[in-house]
């Protein structure tokens, strides 16, 4: 078995006893040194390292940042990928968050804690790898990968669906799709259509909420020439149109009742017949349906029918909405920026720092669908090379919040709750504090700390 290859490093830094002292440390990286661009430069085009950390103040502008940002720029250039960890002294903050806006991916504060440094590095590496590993999911022609070929997600709760679906294409069960509107239904149901043995027959897909319920009929069963008014020709429908293959229904729990009953016949019997027509169309047709709708809910007010119901959910896969898919904002984000910008606008080379961590904390109330709106209007609007929060268009968005790091995640969570239980106790910091399990001289201590005035 071939042994992993080490990860590589490059740290910029002129000052050779830190160099030294970084290189021990990093005993599980393959680490290079370099003392300026130049050399900074030769190391990354030979090397290719995923990781660089980088003091800004380099010779020959030892006290400035001209030189540092002059390497990041270059670095950039030539390899957009890559994460680049700028040092900053104890008064420099504001030149490492310049920097993070231009594009390196997080900072750390000189003197340096090896420690703290150590473990930004090992993160840097983690999304590294997992761009990587997404980026090799899409490229086609890999056997047993055809599902994923479609499908960009590191999440477990999206790896769970994608796994289910993966098990069942081939079963020939009707398959039914639980999730919000924007989840990518339709990218799984295809998804599992090329999965399965039907692949080479047609996938058809209807919305059956986007079609008036005068003309759903029609368009599901098609209709024979002259049977109504407007019926030039005869018409076949989806279902038979899907012969062979997979017909989706998306947006199932949109069909009325008296249309249901068709469909389970259909169902019962394997057979359409059109609208205006006198003998039955045997078809073999794979149902996969979708729906936001709660099925359980209507059955019980008597809207959908349950023995449709039960013909259609032989299978049922929740899908997850994008806020409950740990880190695939970010990977999806990614992905749609590098396709736009390709089309659209090439001069963008990524999204700064701080519009990683906005996408990252959004709910994504519209799931992929806006996310993927979202940064095509970006990728067209931005004037920069780096997209920025105010290009995405969040409200309510903390500009000052550039970096993603548990310290920060805490406080979030202790504002938001500090602040629920004093709106919900109407300001009364006793009955706040027993509402929050914490005495109240803690409580008294986190509002003085988070400077929150109840």
């Amino acid at each position: 078995m071939l042994e992993k290859p080490m990860r590589k490093l490059l740290v910029v830094e002129d000052d050779l006893g830190l160099q030294r002292q970084l290189k021990w440390a990093y005993e599980d990286f393959e680490v290079y040194c370099a003392a300026n661009r130049a050399e900074a430069m030769a190391i990354l085009r030979m090397e290719e390292p995923d990781v660089v950390t980088l003091d800004l103040g380099l010779p020959p502008d030892p006290d400035g940042v001209t030189e540092g940002f002059a390497a990041l720029e270059e670095i950039l250039r030539l390899k957009p990928d890559t994460k680049v960890i700028v040092a900053s002294g104890h008064n420099a903050k504001e030149s490492a968050l310049t920097a993070i806006s231009a594009g390196a991916w997080d900072f750390y504060q000189k003197p340096v804690d090896i420690d703290q440094l150590h473990l930004i590095v090992q993160r840097a590496f983690h999304v590294r790898e997992l761009e990587l590993q997404n980026r090799q999911m899409q490229e086609p022609g890999k056997d047993g990968e055809t599902l994923f070929g479609t499908l960009i997600t590191a999440a477990p709760e999206m790896l769970k669906a994608a796994r289910t679906i993966e098990r069942v294409a081939n079963t020939g069960a009707s398959v039914m799709l639980l999730g919000a509107s924007g989840t990518g239904k339709e990218l799984l149901a295809r998804g599992l259509h090329d999965a399965s043995d039907r692949r080479h027959k047609p996938f058809v897909a209807i919305n059956c909420g986007a079609i008036p319920e005068n003309l759903l009929e029609s368009e599901l069963f098609g209709y024979e020439k002259g049977a109504f008014t407007g019926a030039v020709k005869t018409t076949e429908g989806k279902v038979e149109l899907a012969h062979g293959g997979t017909l989706f229904l998306d947006e199932v729990g949109d069909i009325p009742l008296a249309l249901q009953v068709k469909l389970l016949r259909f169902l019962q019997e394997r057979e359409v017949e059109r609208i205006g027509g006198r003998k039955p169309i045997a078809v073999d047709v794979r149902i996969v349906c979708a729906t936001h709708r709660d099925l359980h809910q209507m059955i019980t007010d008597k809207t959908f029918r349950d023995d449709l119901y039960y013909r259609l959910a032989e299978i049922s896969v929740p899908i997850p909405q994008l806020a409950e898919r740990s880190g695939d904002s970010v990977l999806l984000a990614k992905h749609f920026l590098n396709r736009f910008a390709r089309e659209m606008n090439p001069a963008i080379k990524g999204f700064a720092a701080s519009a990683l961590t906005a996408i990252d904390q959004w709910q994504w109330p519209g799931n992929v669908r806006e996310l993927e709106n979202r940064v095509k209007r970006a990728v067209i609007m931005a004037d920069g090379k780096f997209i920025t929060v105010d290009d995405l268009q969040f409200d309510n968005v903390d500009e000052d919040d550039r970096l993603l790091n548990l310290k920060a995640a805490r406080e979030a969570a202790d504002r938001k709750a500090i602040g629920r239980a004093i709106a919900r106790t109407e300001g009364n910091i006793s009955n706040a504090a027993k509402l929050l399990g914490i005495s109240r001289p803690t409580l008294y201590d986190l509002l003085k700390q988070y400077e929150i005035h109840a």
